[in-house]
């Protein structure tokens, strides 16, 4: 059978697909293979077990069964100026899934730019990548990893998983209510000012939000109070100094963290 033959239509998102695998190497990198080979997109792909997953910065994401590791593919989604905006929709849609799958009320906060928390440890990252392909087409890819039912003991930051919460909510159930979710998100984000309103919706769950914090970017660490996100999503730093600098990527830590 051929990739496109072991499609299905998306519970609840009539205008994706899914696919469904036991063991992959990466559910982000068979997405851009997807890709590669003239998919049109709108394709999730969801594996039981990853055996080469990927964080942000090139880390290692363990990927054990239990838990939910899904991609979304997306062809040319928006002009490309726009997909960094893509991550913070992600963590919203994924947050208000989480909601909806455990039936708790504003479980997580959102740590800039897309990282799950509850009670200051780690639910949840999100990768996205994206590349120009052979014809010109650009292929974007939103790979979810959530911890369900365990988590790693990871060294930068404390993590948890949501049966230790004690949530029974297996990664079906939370894929269900994932699909929807992203399915809305997407609209409202391709909608004229439509991000402005997701930022809202970030802010409302942002974790750090008025505290004083540090951001480790690949050149140096900066030091400030989480001020704001600006128009596109970008991290906004008020300093001692009062002057405000705007941050584009990097990982954040509550100072003297």
């Amino acid at each position: 059978m051929t990739p496109r033959e072991t499609e299905n239509l998306a519970p609840g998102a009539p205008d994706f697909r899914f696919e469904e695998h036991d063991t992959v190497g990466s559910t982000n990198s068979l997405c851009f293979d997807r890709a590669a080979a003239g998919h049109p997109g709108n394709l999730w792909i969801r594996a039981e077990v990853q055996s080469e997953g990927r964080g942000r910065r090139g880390r290692d994401w363990s990927s054990p069964r239990g838990n939910l590791f899904a991609s979304l593919l997306l062809i040319d989604p928006q002009p490309a100026d726009r997909i960094g905006e893509l991550p913070l929709a992600a963590a919203v849609a994924l947050a208000d899934a989480v909601d909806n799958a455990t039936g708790a009320h504003q479980l997580v906060d959102l740590k800039w730019p897309n990282d799950l928390l509850v009670g200051g440890a780690k639910l949840s990252g999100i990768l996205l990548e994206a590349e120009t392909l052979s014809d010109g087409r650009q292929a974007v890819v939103i790979g979810f990893g959530v911890n369900c039912v365990s988590h790693p003991p990871l060294t930068l930051y404390q993590a948890t998983d949501l049966r230790s919460l004690g949530y029974q909510v297996v990664a079906d159930r939370l894929f269900e209510a994932l699909l929807p979710a992203m399915s809305d998100y997407l609209g409202q984000w391709k909608q004229p000012g439509g991000f402005q309103t997701i930022r809202r919706q970030w802010l409302k769950r942002a974790a750090h939000l008025g505290k004083e914090i540090s951001v480790r970017t690949a050149q140096d660490e900066i030091t400030g109070v989480f001020a704001d996100l600006d128009e596109r999503g970008h991290l906004v730093l008020k300093q001692d100094d009062g002057r405000q600098r705007t941050i584009y990527a990097g990982d954040v830590f509550l100072s003297g963290a």
